[in-house]
Formats: C-alpha cells, structure tokens, sequence
C-alpha cells in the first residue's frame, strides 16, 4: 500500500483546513494509505515510511512556520541517504504572497533531495474552495503518482 505523509502547522485553521483538503484528495485514490500530522507529531519513522510528502505551513515573517523548520530539524540527520528522490509538494497559507515560505522550504527540500511533482499551492488571504480543490488535485496528484510509480 502507498503511504502518503501529510505534514502541516496551522495557528488560524487556514493551513489546517489546506491540510484536510490534500489528505481527502490522497485519500480518494484508491490502495493510499494517507497520514495527516501536525508537524509536532511527525516524526523520522514516519518521513521514513512514506512515499510521498506533503507540507503545509503559514507564511510567518515571510517564512515558513517554526513547527515545520522544526520537523525538518529533528528529521534531518536521520533521513540522509534515505530519501532521495522522495516525492513532494508543498502548500502555503499566505498573509502576503507565500513565496518566502515557499522559498525557505524548497531550499530544505534540497538538502534532503526531495523531488517537488507539483506545482505549489499558495492561498493569498482568505481560503477559497477554489484553492481548497487545489489543495484536493495535489494530494490526489501525489497519491497517484507514487501510487503508479511515476515518481
């Protein structure tokens, strides 16, 4: 069964609701096993046991959320050598444009050498069901990739 990890912080629901929306869209395809966590309960064994990740942050200060650098930092070490080539996407909440914690995250996303599949999804202000079926495409697209072994 293909397993894909859906990590997110959320401090306003925004990123949470993001969150709902790709782990429904990962969930529809059928054989995924998807896993939503908040990003203080992720751990290394499940980065490890996923084959495709999703993360989901806020945009604070222009940057990614403290409890997603912190997954990263607590995962890192151990996942060297372990990941490569790991599907992955990423979303944003963003109070301003999104792209410096996008930015942020895909410069960690290097170090890990992830593999981004699909374009990001950024949601400017108020969440929309336009970006929440966004939201819904990605997970889907992610879950199916892996699940098909495109990726």
């Amino acid at each position: 069964m293909t397993r894909i990890l859906i990590v997110y912080h959320s401090q306003t629901g925004h990123t949470e609701k993001m969150a709902q929306a790709v782990f429904e869209g990962a969930r529809a395809i059928e054989g995924v096993d998807a896993v939503l966590k908040k990003a203080a309960e992720a751990t290394l064994e499940d980065l490890l046991a996923c084959d495709g990740l999703a993360v989901g942050t806020p945009e604070n200060f222009g940057y990614m959320s403290g409890m997603i650098k912190d997954f990263f930092d607590r995962t890192y070490e151990g996942a060297q050598g372990k990941v490569f080539r790991k599907p992955f996407v990423v979303f944003v909440s963003a109070g301003n444009d999104g792209t410096g914690a996008l930015r942020s995250i895909e410069r960690i996303a290097l170090g890990y050498k992830f593999k981004t599949v699909f374009a990001p999804v950024i949601a400017k202000g108020k969440l929309t069901e336009d970006i929440l079926e966004q939201c819904r495409e990605l997970g889907g697209t992610l879950a199916g990739g892996c699940s098909l072994g495109i990726y």
